[in-house]
């Protein structure tokens, strides 16, 4: 690539966003960032502590205080959190975590950090072409069907990612939302490589980015 680039990849749980982002990065050599690893962190430290998820003010406090790491295996202050980031107890607790203000005013930070730090990458989650990265160079936002993307996360199941999409869409705090500029793929009865294809073909239009 002539320049780095950021990508946002927005939408809801299941809709391809880890799938496309490991793609795009291979594709032009840059690192991803799941932010919702971050969220889930914080959820699993707050269990951890024996916090209640919903105490607004200690959940903040111990997201302020934590050290964050991802770089392929997720830790928090140290600890290796990668095996219990999908649990159902912090599939449960995540959505209460990530509509904290606080949390996510601390946690928007670290992510532009990240990508200072990588000089640029594909960055997805749920409000990143909305509020993370609003000057991205390209906004995705991804969606299916609820049966379709109830399959393809069938560890978590249809209840749980319909109320996720419930509570992340109607939250105060960042609730997802399509970016004005972002482009929008239903990827229900897509292939993954039809969607990489069209999305990079998309990206270095977009960006001039040398093939």
């Amino acid at each position: 690539m002539s320049s780095p680039i950021i990508i946002a990849i927005d939408g809801p749980a299941g809709s391809g966003k880890s799938t496309l982002g490991r793609a795009l990065a291979t594709r032009f050599g840059v690192r991803t960032l799941d932010t919702g690893a971050c969220y889930r962190a914080v959820a699993a430290a707050v269990l951890a502590a024996g916090i209640d998820p919903a105490d607004t003010a200690a959940v903040v406090a111990l997201a302020r205080d934590a050290e964050l790491e991802i770089d392929g295996a997720v830790r928090i202050d140290g600890i290796d959190v990668s095996g219990k980031i999908r649990s159902d107890a912090v599939n449960a607790a995540v959505s209460v975590v990530a509509a904290n203000q606080g949390v996510r005013e601390v946690l928007v930070r670290w992510q532009r950090s990240w990508v200072e730090h990588h000089g640029g990458g594909v960055v997805e989650g749920r409000d990143i072409g909305t509020v993370v990265f609003p000057s991205a160079t390209v906004k995705l936002f991804l969606t299916a069907d609820p049966e379709e993307r109830a399959k393809r996360r069938s560890d978590e199941g249809q209840a749980s990612i319909e109320r996720r999409d419930r509570i992340d869409s109607t939250r105060q705090a960042s609730p997802l939302a399509v970016a004005p500029d972002a482009w929008v793929i239903d990827t229900t009865a897509l292939s993954v490589e039809d969607v990489v294809a069209l999305v990079v073909d998309h990206i270095e239009k977009v960006s001039e980015v040398e093939r």
